[in-house]
């Protein structure tokens, strides 16, 4: 925008002030009230589309937590009919998860993301440990903020805005009120709805800043002091207090000392209110603060309860030439795309640049779109290096400049990460695991990380890896690793379990690999592997033995699924060649997996085949197949052979979900499976069959500690399997 088309906006906007001005002094000067309640606050929407109707102009706007949200998308421009509609096209649930869409991120953060529960986390300081400050972080959160006030045509200041407003936070440091009348318009908002324990604080200007329905719920006394109003519309949307016998958890206790506090300071300002002053308390039923899908019907029950004040409302409404100049105000802060004519990343510390622009598709000269850049900030966060990714537009010397302003975690570089499974089958099988991380990242500037674990359990073992990048925006690689691993190993004949060894493998790889964007990776190395087998179990003529072995290997892994266990949509493929000239075998591994949604039920297909090229597999490193959805009638690894052809087929119905900050849902899942060995050395009484079958009913979720399973597998020649399996593996 040129500097005269500048000064033309401030001298439009002036008149449009002056006008205003003029208008108020002939009528009662108005406060409007949206108080705090989570997904309750969408009522105060209907109440602004009466408002709006009976042409009720205001000339302050308060707000704290989703009033907060409210009242600044409306000072900003907004008219009720457009956030009606933009809050029910956004899916909060997905908004409730930072992550970005599961296959916009980098295949190593995946692998570490399903090794270890998602949740924990900790990071390693030099005075000990520090940890998260949140189930959520909010960065899709602040984007969607940023969308809804138009941030990306440039920055949105509270100062700046043609409505006075004022927005209400907490310290929770010092347990102060903090109002915000100037600064960013979006971080105020996303400081006031940060309900503490779900939504990370917000730091401006050094203090820690939670949600403000702490202090100050139904903000009163600001409007009155902002710009002296002669009336007040106060909308209290808050949740009821639970009933005695429903708080008996640690979650509820919670929640009720927060209603607690909450009610105290609703009371001290409600009892502030004048004759005058218009009160709207609306009938919001079974509505809770997390029920962010029932928006619609908040709004419409916010709109019933004005309409029973409506006559007072009316009162205060005035001519339409009046309010269109008063609403010309609000909508003249509308401002046009940018064109990028710069982009600045500022604020990092330990991340090298590049990395951050790799996943940048804006370019200087391109017009700049909030959704697009959004994803590309996003799929920035996914890296695991940041608290949150944010923007701002400036304008400087004519020229926009994008701003990326990335926060690297202040818990980090360096965390623990755990992990927990177990298993148990009617076969027979029973396991559990403790996995510990330790986790280095950003161990130089072009990005390289140390990954050492130790599982303790019916398995155990130890690994220690190094990753890294060869170039700063981390297209190609290199990785090395050393693991031990000592495994219960289940040797079955006729169905029954003949014997049990103890199977310790030491294995050490070099790799180089490229990452193919966010696809995957591709990688080609030597690989070292000394296995060590010892009878546990069974026969005393069954041998003891040791092998050593290597060989080249190469990987091709690509993972576009769309969730971390349970996708909904999309595919992976994953193939692995090994070839030992010294042990004599080459072996191949392939596998792909697809996934599709209808409505509220998820199809999903996988097949796999493993087995040598040019010969028979050694017994020591043969295909198997048994499991839980890998022939589910059987026991883990229960059959195996030279190679072996894997296909199975899962329907799963969804029929619950998690609450906000926590991701997955629960599944009741029906599979039909088959398998075709091509030489058998166990289970040899099952030789003379084409193929093997399975079917398979369960019920499925993505826990906060990792997938769950619980099912039933049965054969047609009779074997059957009751599984359960919670956890990582």
């Amino acid at each position: 925008m040129s500097r005269l088309s500048n000064h033309l906006v401030m001298i439009l906007l002036a008149v449009s002030f002056a006008a205003g001005a003029a208008m108020a002094a002939d009528r009662p000067r108005i406060g409007l009230v949206l108080g705090g309640g989570g997904a309750r606050g969408a009522a105060h929407i209907g109440v602004l589309e009466l408002l709006e109707e009976l042409r009720v102009p205001v000339d302050c706007v308060s707000g704290t937590s989703m009033g907060a949200l409210v009242a600044g998308t409306y000072a900003a421009g907004l008219t009720p009919a457009e956030m009606r509609q933009r809050l029910g096209e956004a899916d909060w649930k997905d908004m409730f998860n930072d992550l970005p869409a599961f296959e916009e991120i980098n295949l190593r953060r995946k692998e570490i993301l399903r090794n270890f529960i998602p949740g924990s986390e900790t990071g390693v300081k030099d005075d000990g440990l520090s940890y998260q400050t949140g189930v959520v972080d909010g960065q899709k959160i602040k984007l969607f903020f940023n969308r809804l006030v138009g941030a990306s045509r440039g920055e949105r200041y509270i100062d700046k805005l043609p409505l006075p407003l004022s927005i209400i936070a907490t310290d929770i440091g010092t347990g102060e009120r903090v109002v915000y009348r100037e600064g960013s318009l979006t971080s105020a908002m996303r400081a006031s709805m940060s309900v503490p324990g779900l939504l990370s604080p917000v730091v401006i200007d050094g203090r820690k800043l939670v949600d403000g329905g702490l202090v100050d719920n139904v903000p009163i006394g600001e409007v009155r002091e902002r710009c002296q109003a002669d009336i007040v519309i106060a909308v209290n949307v808050g949740s009821p207090m639970m009933k005695a016998e429903d708080v008996g958890s640690l979650l509820t206790v919670s929640a009720q000392m927060v209603n607690i506090l909450t009610e105290q300071n609703v009371a001290r300002s409600l009892a502030t209110l004048k004759p005058d002053d218009i009160y709207i308390k609306p009938d919001l039923g079974t509505i809770t603060a997390g029920d962010f899908g029932r928006n619609a019907e908040a709004a419409d029950r916010g709109r019933a309860a004005a309409e029973t004040v409506r006559d007072r409302l009316a009162r205060l409404g005035t001519t339409p030439e009046r309010y269109a100049a008063w609403r010309d105000t609000l909508n003249g802060s509308k401002r046009p795309r940018p064109v990028v004519d710069e982009i600045d990343i500022a604020g990092l510390k330990e991340v090298n640049p590049a990395a951050v622009e790799r996943h940048l598709h804006v370019k200087p000269g391109d017009t700049l779109y909030s959704e697009k850049l959004g994803d590309d900030l996003n799929r920035i966060y996914g890296d695991g290096y940041y608290q949150s990714v944010d923007y701002k537009v400036l304008n400087e010397r004519e020229r926009n400049i994008l701003r990326i302003t990335p926060v690297e975690k202040p818990w980090g570089p360096d965390y623990l990460r755990f992990g927990i499974n177990l298993e148990a089958d009617t076969s027979n099988s029973s396991s559990f695991l403790l996995r510990i991380g330790y986790h280095k990242t950003l161990v130089n500037r072009l990005g390289g990380e140390l990954l050492a674990t130790v599982d303790i359990g019916t398995d155990y073992g130890a690994l220690l890896d190094y990753y890294q990048p060869l170039d700063p925006k981390q297209r190609v690689f290199a990785e090395t690793f050393v693991s031990y691993r000592n495994q219960t190993n289940n040797i079955y004949q006729d169905n029954k379990r003949l014997a049990q060894y103890d199977s310790g493998t030491t294995s050490g790889a070099l790799w180089l690999g490229a990452n193919l964007g966010v696809a995957g990776q591709v990688r080609v190395g030597w690989l070292e592997q000394q296995r060590d087998f010892k009878r546990d179990i069974g026969n005393p003529l069954l041998p003891d033995f040791k092998v050593n072995y290597g060989g080249w290997n190469v990987r091709l892994d690509l993972d576009q699924l769309n969730r971390l266990y349970f996708p909904t949509d999309g595919w992976s493929a994953r193939l692995n060649y090994f070839d030992s000239s010294e042990a004599g075998f080459a072996r191949i591994d392939a596998e792909t997996l697809g996934a599709f949604s209808i409505g509220r039920t998820v199809f999903n297909a996988r097949a796999s085949y493993a087995g040598g090229v040019d010969g028979s597999l050694p017994f020591y490193d043969a295909a198997k197949v048994g499991g839980p959805l890998n022939l589910s009638a059987y026991a883990r690894g229960q059959i195996t052979g030279d190679d072996i052809a894997y296909l199975g087929i899962r329907a799963e119905r969804i029929i619950g979900q998690f609450p906000l900050g926590f991701r997955g849902d629960l599944r009741l899942g029906a599979a039909i499976e088959g398998a075709h060995v091509g030489r058998f050395y166990t289970e040899t009484n099952l030789a003379g069959r084409d193929y093997l079958d399975s079917g398979a009913l369960y019920l499925a979720s993505e826990t906060p500690i990792g997938p769950f399973f619980l099912g039933y597998g049965r054969s047609s020649e009779g074997s059957w399997n009751v599984f359960f399996t919670l956890g990582v593996r």
